[in-house]
């Protein structure tokens, strides 16, 4: 039984790595818009959720 939620820990986990991913990739891209426009409130904003995922995917990965 243990082995069992073990694997599924571990593919929940692959999965949530997946899309944390995506959602960096997008978190990006919207970085890098505010920057060009020269808005550096939203530069924040984005800087700010991109640390939040950045901790979630080392939790993930380690």
């Amino acid at each position: 039984m243990e082995q069992v939620m073990q694997t599924l820990k571990r593919t929940d986990a692959e999965e949530r790595i997946a899309v944390l991913r995506m959602e960096i990739d997008y978190e990006l891209a919207g970085l890098y818009d505010a920057m060009v426009e020269g808005n550096i409130d939203k530069s924040s904003e984005y800087k700010e959720s991109l640390e939040q995922l950045r901790l979630e995917l080392i939790r993930l990965e380690a």
